[in-house]
Formats: structure tokens, sequence, C-alpha cells
């Protein structure tokens, strides 16, 4: 049920966009939006929707943002946050990083109304990202009807240091990145109505570590009646990866830890530094940062969650790349070796999903192990734990199509599609990517734009001049979207038993 604020705030942007279509009325003040790259669109970049969380705020929970009363043109993305490490295919269009950088970006069709609203949450291992990437832009998919929103969330240590003086302060600590996307979703729920879109049909949807945070919002009490779907891409706090969730009190020995290095004693002493001090001590240091079990964002462990029904059940999309990790091209001995090492009490049985009698066969086999240790068992697993344990349906899909490069065309022998390199395709963003696209790159990027705003719009993917996308049950089907899109049987199940086997019983 909508709020009495989100009631408030769609009169006020009514008796707005009377004499000003561009402009719509928030819960902090009026915005105006401006062209976007595709006309019939209109876009709202680096909207607050917290403030910034420096001084007292940095490690606490997001505060509202100061109003404002004159009209802000939203006509430029907001700094992205403080990071590490980011990666090679990211493009930013913000103007730099800072702590405030808790902002998101809209794309709406001109004269929308009560329209599906897609919630963008990035990748980037948790330590960097932005919503403002070249291959983000929402515009495309404003085409097909729905609002668009790309978020900004904190990053490594800004977004997941546990200390014990933060948990004395506010009985946990930790997960503020989880929060963000909670205060994230709570602004989208009060104000997305000015901007056409129906607060009460919202998709969440990520990739990698996006992905990854789409899993811990459908495990958080705190997200509860936020979104009504969920996709994933390549990635899920599940199986073998979810056993990485620490607890509380080992987050808090961590932060304590990380504060030393710093001679910061203290969290007072630690919120005294510059940013610049505390991201290069995070680099320094080697500290990785994520999100943990504190029992408030997440209670417990999201599988365990999920297996008690206590999840927030909304239909489920998700899947991988059929190649997400690339790049090692060992020969059959090899990777022989490869596998008898990482499976030492189970290598003859490995061997037989992971075998090659050629080194192209090598190829597929090296980027299939490579994925299942981190991405795509974890996906598999969130799947199976939604069909059996939610009632609301389940979508399987492995994306399996490679873009020719300025270099030439896709070799015989290339394994497959890399992690990361489905997002411009969801997003219709191909220029993006830097290489020729082809009118077989468009049909695919079509095909899965139409897939995504159809589940969007009623949570199911199916649609009008669609190959038919079968419910994940039993039989086990998987669309496979590349040139040939259409749904297969699942032959890897015996092959995620396996590790299920191997891992979840504390194996090797």
């Amino acid at each position: 049920m909508r709020t009495l604020l989100t009631l408030l705030t769609v009169i006020l942007a009514s008796a707005c966009t009377s004499s000003d279509p561009g402009i719509v009325q928030t819960s902090s003040g009026p915005l105006r939006g401006v062209e976007a790259a595709l006309p019939g669109v209109t876009a709202y970049l680096g909207i607050p929707y917290a403030a910034p969380p420096v001084g007292d705020l940095r490690w606490a929970a997001p505060a509202r943002p100061a109003p404002w009363d004159s009209v802000r043109t939203a006509g430029a993305f907001g700094d992205r946050c403080m990071q590490t490490n980011p990666f090679p295919d990211m493009v930013w269009n913000s103007p730099g990083e800072s702590e405030d950088c808790l902002n998101l970006s809209i794309w709406a069709p001109e004269s929308a109304a009560d329209l599906p609203v897609m919630v963008w949450i990035h990748g980037g291992g948790y330590f960097s990202g932005a919503g403002d990437e070249d291959r983000h832009d929402g515009s495309a998919l404003a085409t097909r009807d729905v609002v668009a929103v790309t978020i900004n969330y904190r990053l490594g240590v800004f977004g997941f240091l546990a200390h014990p003086d933060l948990t004395a302060e506010s009985g946990t600590s930790g997960n503020y990145a989880l929060m963000d996307m909670v205060a994230a979703l709570e602004w989208v729920r009060d104000n997305i109505a000015g901007f056409g879109g129906d607060p009460d049909n919202v998709t969440i949807f990520g990739e990698s570590a996006g992905s990854f945070a789409v899993s811990a919002l459908m495990a958080s009490p705190r997200a509860a009646g936020l979104f009504h779907r969920a996709i994933g891409q390549s990635g899920g706090h599940f199986g073998a990866s979810a056993l990485g969730l620490a607890s509380l009190a080992q987050a808090e020995a961590r932060g304590r830890a990380f504060g030393d290095s710093l001679d910061a004693p203290s969290i007072g002493v630690l919120r005294s530094l510059a940013a610049s001090e505390i991201r290069d001590g995070a680099v320094r240091t080697r500290m990785g940062f994520a999100p943990i079990v504190d029992g408030a964002v997440l209670p417990d462990q999201p599988e365990a969650i999920f297996a008690r029904g206590e999840h927030n059940d909304v239909p489920l999309m998700a899947g991988w790349t059929s190649a997400e990790v690339k790049g090692w091209s060992p020969s059959v001995d090899e990777l022989e070796a490869a596998v008898r090492q990482r499976f030492p009490d189970h290598s003859e049985r490995a061997l037989a999903y992971y075998a090659a009698s050629s080194d192209a066969e090598a190829a597929r086999a090296a980027s299939r192990l490579a994925g299942d240790g981190f991405l795509v068992h974890a996906t598999w697993r969130w799947l199976q734990s939604q069909a059996a344990h939610g009632e609301s349906p389940v979508y399987r899909y492995v994306f399996d199509h490679v873009m020719a490069t300025a270099e030439g065309p896709v070799p015989e022998d290339d394994p497959g599609a890399a992690h990361a390199t489905d997002i411009p395709f969801v997003f219709h963003t191909l220029e993006s990517t830097g290489n020729p696209v082809a009118d077989v790159d468009r049909r695919v990027s079509n095909v899965m734009v139409d897939y995504w705003t159809h589940f969007a719009r009623t949570g199911n993917p199916n649609g009008p001049d669609l190959p038919e996308w079968p419910t994940w049950d039993d039989e086990g089907a998987v669309m496979w979207l590349g040139a040939e899109s259409g749904s297969r049987p699942a032959e890897d199940t015996e092959r995620f038993e396996f590790l299920d086997e191997v891992w979840l019983d504390g194996g090797s």
C-alpha cells in the first residue's frame, strides 16, 4: 500500500508538472530533468537519496538528504563512491569519487504513468563500480515503457566495516552498503510515482556483486515490501560462497585490526581520518570487506533464511554467462593436474565433469572449473533455494553470445561469453563496449531487453515473438540467450550436485 508521503508526492508532482512537464516534486525538493540519450526519454541524474555519509555519519545508517526549495536541474551524475581497484571495463561519467556519493539516477519515458520500475545494483566486487557507467545508461530500457533507476552505495571498508564501537552505538555494525540499497529503495517507494513509476511494481536487478546484493536483499527483513521481482546476473550468497559471510564478532575483530593498522584505536579516531587514508589503508592491508551476518540486515546466512521460508518471496530470474572466467588456456595435462589439485579427495569423479581431450576442450573445461568455484554454483544454489522454499516462479538462463572485436571475428575455439559481457546487452548499450556492433548483436540485445522488461512488468519474461521461456522446475529447463535463443534441458545438474556434496559437506 502506498504511504501518505507517496500519495502527497504524486499530488505535488501533478500540480508541478501541469505547468512544466520537465519538473518533478520529490520529498526533498523539485527536480528538472534533461533530455536523455534517446528521444522520448527524460533523465534525472545525480539525485541524492541520503545525506553524505561523512563525519559522524561515516559508518552509520543512511540519513535523509537535506531538502532544497528552488528547482534543481538533475543534469549531471553525482560523484561515485570511494573505491579501490576498479575494473578496466568501467567507464565513468561521474566527475570524481568521494564519500558524498549516495545518489541515484532515473530514466523515464515522457508522459509515463504507473510503469514498472527497474532498479539496477551495479557490480564491482563490493569494492568498486558506480551507477553512472556508460553501459548502465537506462535510456533504452525506458523506451520499453519502464522507469529505469541506477544507484550508488558505499563500497569496501566504507560500506562494510564492523567495529565494537559501532555496534555499541547502534546495536550492530557492518552492512552499511546494504542499508544504502534499502534507503534507495525506500526513496523509490516514496518518490517514483512522480516520475511515472509504480511503487508497487519494483524489480531489483544486478550483476556480479550487484547480483550477490540482490540475493542478500531477498533474505533481508529490512527490504521487505520494497521490491516485487528480482533478477540476478552471475552471483549469489549461496552454497560455497555463502560460507564466506562472516559473523558480526568475526567482522568486529577484523575492524579493530584495521583500526590498529592505522593507529586508530577507536571509531572516533577512524572517523577523523581523511577518506583517502581509509581507502589507502584498505589497499595496504589487503583486507576484504563484504556483507556479514550482522543480526539485523542479515539475521542469518541467506540460504538458511530461504530454507526457513523467511525470505522476501518474489519471482526470481537468474543465471550466468557461459564462460564466466576466461583467459586460462591449459593443455589437457595441465587441466588434469589442476583438477586433481582442486579436488584431491574426489579427483576421479571431478575429472568426469572437467575432463578434456583437446586443448580447445581444455579451455572450456578450465572456464567451467573457475566459474563454478565462485559465481556459477552460487547462482544455481540460489535458484534451487527459491524453487524449493518459495512459492513464486523461478526462471534460469545462460548468456552465450560473444561480440567480435576490432581485431577480428570470434575464434572458433572461444570458450564462450565472459563475466559481465551481458550487461550492455541488458541495457542495449552495445556501443559502450568499443567493439564493432553487428546486426546479430542488436538482435540478441533486443531479445534480452524484451525478456528483462516483460519480467519486470509481470513477473514472467515471456512475450510476443519471443522463444518460450519455461519456469525452472524438476525437468530443469534453461533459456540459452544468444544468436539462436531457446530453451534447453539442463546438462549441469549432476555436476552441481557433486559440488554440493564436496563443498557443502566440507570436503575437497
